[in-house]
């Protein structure tokens, strides 16, 4: 009863942002995203009779039972207990090699990479659909880094949530060209998290409503574009789209505003580069860190400007991920 798990993180090109039902981690709309080859989470679970409590451990931190993580955790794991029939106890230790809880989509490959590792351990045997539906209840950009390439999360209209998966549109060969550049501004968890920043945007933003209205056309139309390889389309919807989806953070009351001086710096000069005819786009999550989309003929004289850049911790060029793992190499 013991298996290890990879996933990979994966970046919104058309975001997530708001849930219609919180206890399952049901989205107002679907969204697109590109999964990353570069970031992922290495998850080791146990179930055994030897451990008199649940053990979780991330990074070489153990996080104590009254822990947000603790909870999240301990919430999915009852999930997974109810499946089998089980109150075995288990132990959890992963590991990122990326920035945790800072925009970066960490939760996200954490939870695909645990829903994965449990599968195994278990004998679950879930199908990949299955096996979206369970990360989503971890975390819902989870259900997207189940596969990799490019990948749709379907926001469904069952309310138990069956129907709200995420598929893959194409795998991650068929756009080789494609980069998304990740600038890691601060390496700091973020002091608003997805989870509270969706409810109070969906409960007092008055841009909200537009927001979805408009989101649907972006589906469509991204799809397209990643279908027919067309990068100026593909650039130009993610930034829009990510653009709305701040609009109604900044919106919210009290506002949530996540870029610092050197995203808003960024994002500006990134405007300016375009206009000198190197062609690139930003798009944003939950916290200060920027993505800059490009196509591989541009990486290196973006680096150069990049590298020109105060303010910017670290660099990461990431070509379009796999679908998760299980591997043979355990943590403990």
């Amino acid at each position: 009863m013991k298996a290890s798990g990879i996933a990979y993180s994966n970046i919104a090109l058309c975001k997530y942002w708001g849930k219609r039902n919180e206890e399952l981690i049901l989205p107002f709309n679907s969204s697109i995203s590109m999964t990353l080859d570069k970031f992922h989470t290495h998850t080791t679970v146990e179930f055994s009779d030897v451990f008199k409590d649940d053990i979780l451990i991330i990074n070489n931190h153990n996080f104590e039972k009254d822990t947000k993580e603790f909870l999240n955790v301990s919430k999915f794991l009852k999930i997974v207990r109810a499946m089998k029939n089980i109150e075995t106890k288990v132990k959890i230790v992963s590991k990122n090699n990326f920035p945790t809880s800072a925009g970066l989509a960490s939760s996200a490959s954490g939870f695909a990479a645990l829903a994965v590792a449990i599968n195994k351990a278990l004998e679950l045997n879930l199908n990949e659909k299955q096996l979206s539906v369970l990360a989503r209840q971890g975390s819902g950009s989870s259900s997207r880094s189940i596969k990799g390439g490019f990948v749709e999360w379907l926001k469904g209209k069952q309310e138990d949530g069956e129907d709200s998966y995420a598929q893959q549109i194409v795998d991650e060969k068929h756009w080789p060209e494609l980069r998304m550049v990740a600038c890691i501004l601060s390496k700091q968890e973020k002091k608003m998290k997805s989870r509270v920043g969706m409810k109070n945007t969906v409960e007092t933003s008055p841009m909200y409503q537009a927001w979805l209205n408009s989101v649907e056309k972006d589906l469509i139309n991204m799809k397209k574009a990643i279908i027919d390889k067309d990068f100026t389309t593909l650039g130009k919807i993610a930034e829009h789209n990510c653009m709305k989806m701040h609009a109604t953070m900044w919106t919210t009351k009290p506002a949530i505003i996540y870029q610092n001086k050197t995203t808003i710096e960024l994002m500006h000069s990134i405007m300016e580069w375009r206009e000198q005819g190197l062609e690139c786009y930003y798009t944003m999550d939950a916290g200060p860190q920027v993505k800059i989309l490009c196509l591989e003929k541009n990486v290196d004289i973006l680096l150069e400007k990049l590298n020109e850049f105060e303010g910017i911790e670290d660099i990461t060029v990431n070509s379009v991920g796999k679908n998760a793992k299980i591997v043979e190499e355990h943590l403990f």
